[in-house]
């Protein structure tokens, strides 16, 4: 009780961080997270926060003791080890974000394993999915033609939706067929192009970008008619208007297109590390998630041709 006989003040709540709000705008507008997921992430990091909050320490600056400390204490009490998992999975997105960003030099999390659980499999979309989404784009207005190229294009080359909407007219080499692509960590990497995505670019520059720019000048590949390139957010509103128009109950996100990518260049016969090589994995154990994919189409092909399959 209080001097005047008042109950005693509620402990000062942390406040929230700035960077934490980064951070989920960044998983909603790069990998179309639920409001579900976004919403179990923010209450994890807020849980972290607090944490961190009573030893007197911003979030960002937690240590791996920090993080095992926390951690231990639902651990002992039983949590179940897919709810440890998640909350370490929200704390290990959130110090990626943070090193990605340039925002610290290292990620705590990184020498902590995660409960042994069954790897969950990424959504994707079918072939016949995709054809619909990608007809989408109807008519010969600016937009629509540029919106038709980073879709096909997105689909092409299995990009990270930050280095397509990052993308400068130098990085693209129509005649080769290829693009310059700066993905994580500042690794340079090579990736193909498909004709059909190639035609509907040169479609793009040709007859959609100067009338977009409408004589402003930018080096970025997809532009908007306020002169500066495509954003991330603006890039997922286009694909969710698309998404409505060719029927998809379920939106995806600019991630799921990658996973389609990768998932129908395996189911083609693709070996898994030049897949790697052109998501831009840096570890082959990231891009090993697509080998269920392998595995079902070699029990099809065992099925179809061995004479007792």
């Amino acid at each position: 009780m209080s001097r005047a006989g008042a109950p005693a003040a509620a402990p000062a709540k942390p406040p929230v961080e700035p960077l934490l709000e980064q951070f989920l705008d960044s998983l909603w507008l790069e990998r179309g997270a639920s409001r579900l997921t976004l919403a179990a992430y923010r209450t994890d990091l807020l849980s972290f926060a607090a944490h961190m909050f009573l030893r007197g320490a911003p979030l960002a600056s937690a240590s791996r003791a920090d993080l095992l400390t926390y951690l231990a204490a639902p651990a002992q009490a039983g949590l179940a080890p897919r709810s440890l998992g998640r909350r370490l999975s929200a704390l290990r997105g959130f110090f990626r974000y943070l090193v990605r960003e340039g925002l610290t030099q290292e990620d705590p999390t990184a020498r902590i394993e995660s409960p042994r659980l069954g790897r969950p499999l990424p959504k994707t979309l079918t072939e016949a999915d995709v054809e619909r989404l990608l007809s989408a784009p109807a008519g010969d207005t600016p937009e629509a033609l540029r919106d038709a190229a980073m879709l096909e294009l997105l689909y092409a080359s299995g990009l990270r939706v930050s280095e397509l909407v990052g993308l400068r007219i130098a990085q693209v080499d129509l005649n080769r067929g290829v693009l310059v692509v700066l993905g994580k960590g500042a690794r340079e990497r090579l990736v193909p192009v498909g004709e059909t995505a190639l035609e509907r670019i040169e479609t793009y520059l040709s007859k959609a970008r100067g009338a977009l720019l409408g004589g402003q000048v930018s080096d970025a590949l997809f532009v908007t008619r306020r002169g500066g390139g495509m954003t991330r957010q603006g890039f997922w509103h286009r694909l969710r208007h698309y998404a409505r128009l060719a029927g998809f109950e379920r939106l995806p996100s600019p991630h799921t297109l990658r996973h389609a990518f990768a998932t129908h260049l395996l189911n083609h016969g693709a070996d898994l590390r030049a897949v790697q090589m052109l998501l831009g994995h840096a570890d082959l154990s990231t891009t090993q998630i697509y080998t269920h994919v392998a595995r079902e189409r070699l029990k099809a092909l065992h099925a179809q041709h061995h004479p007792r399959g």
